[in-house]
């Protein structure tokens, strides 16, 4: 297996500590060109500052071979501003320069919705894929969800609000799995991986036993 991590700026080191024990004999390739794509079995997107992100992905030459991948199926685990990165569409922001969008996963974002850096926090989450220990969420300058489209399916839960979806192989969360020390989430999406992209038996078990979720989140 080769999973690569998206490592124009953000939390590259960080997703590359939790994934590095999970893989095993496989590899990981930190991914700056678009040759640098080539033949990998999955993505990780990873938080930072998504404007920034988005000019370096087009200054790279990464947003169109990236984009065609991810449309062919290329399985993706994007976090905060990979999440921002790959929506449909951005509902206008606190002011600065919005990114431009890929608009590949069906759901509409804005960013920093909860607030500044100061605002950042914590907070106990429910994803039924994992299991039904609280997972514990890292929300930083966090986008927040405000609809699912009908493509996407929502499967993380802060109360009633969505914080995470799938949309085929991809898989958008607004908070950090990895500044968690909970290892399941990246577990499941690896597990997945080796599943050809779609839920192992033991995830889809758990998510037909959770409650049908809501396809809107609060505004």
């Amino acid at each position: 297996m080769r999973v690569g991590i998206l490592a124009l700026q953000g939390d590259v080191p960080e997703h590359r500590a939790a994934i590095a024990p999970l893989l095993g004999a496989g590899t990981l390739q930190e991914v700056r060109r678009p040759e640098e794509l080539v033949g990998l079995d999955g993505l990780l997107m990873p938080g930072g500052e998504s404007t920034t992100m988005s000019k370096l992905l087009r200054k790279a030459g990464l947003a169109d071979p990236l984009t065609d991948l991810i449309r062919r199926g290329l399985p993706v685990l994007a976090t905060c501003a990979g999440l921002i990165l790959l929506a449909r569409d951005l509902a206008p922001g606190r002011g600065g320069e919005e990114p431009l969008p890929l608009g590949l996963l069906d759901v509409r974002v804005r960013r920093n919705e909860y607030g500044r850096q100061v605002d950042s926090f914590e907070a106990p989450l429910r994803i039924p894929a994992i299991g039904s220990a609280p997972y514990h969420g890292v929300f930083i300058r966090a986008p927040r969800i405000l609809a699912v489209g009908a493509e996407a399916e929502p499967i993380a839960f802060r109360g009633s609000e969505v914080v995470g979806v799938r949309q085929g192989r991809i898989w958008g969360l607004t908070f950090h799995p990895e500044l968690s020390d909970d290892p399941r989430l990246h577990a499941a999406w690896i597990a997945s991986l080796r599943a050809g992209g779609q839920p192992t038996t033991t995830q889809r078990r758990n998510a037909a036993r959770s409650t049908p979720p809501t396809r809107a989140a609060p505004q």
